[in-house]
C-alpha cells in the first residue's frame, strides 16, 4: 500500500498536505480500501469553523457512512466539488483528485503533531 511520505495522518485515516496556511484534507488508501466503494460525498459548507475532531465530511460507500474529521482547527475555504459529482475518485486517487476539503489553519504547527507516514504504517499494520 502507497503511503505518501509528505503527508500527515490522523488515527482516524484522514491525511492532510499543508501548503502555507492551506491544509488539503482527504482519507488514506487504507480507509478507502475499507470502506470499498464510495459512492456519495457529503462536503462541508464553505467559511464552517471546525475544531480539530470535528465531523466535517460525510463518506458513503455501499458498506458504511463514515464521519470524515478535521484533523486540525481552521476554517473551510474549499470543497472538492468533483468527488460530490464524482464520488468514486475518493476510491480511484485518494490522495489526488479524491481529495475532500481545504482549511484555512489556525496554527500550522498542530500539523506537525499529526503521525508521519511510518507511524501511520505501524498504525494499521
Amino acid at each position: 500500500m502507497n503511503i505518501p511520505t509528505e503527508l500527515r495522518y490522523c488515527p482516524s485515516h484522514e491525511w492532510v498536505r499543508l501548503e502555507g496556511d492551506i491544509a488539503t484534507v482527504g482519507i488514506s488508501d487504507h480507509a478507502q480500501a475499507e470502506l470499498t466503494d464510495v459512492v456519495f460525498v457529503e462536503l462541508p459548507a464553505i467559511g464552517r469553523g471546525v475544531d480539530a475532531g470535528d465531523p466535517t465530511a460525510v463518506v458513503e460507500s455501499v458498506k458504511a457512512a463514515s464521519d470524515i474529521y478535521a484533523p486540525v482547527g481552521g476554517e473551510v475555504v474549499e470543497a472538492n466539488a468533483e468527488v460530490a459529482a464524482d464520488p468514486s475518485l475518493v476510491n480511484t486517487d485518494p490522495y489526488g483528485e479524491g481529495w475532500i476539503f481545504k482549511l484555512r489553519v489556525k496554527n500550522a504547527d498542530d500539523v506537525s503533531g499529526l503521525m508521519d507516514a511510518a507511524a501511520y504504517q505501524a498504525h494499521i499494520s
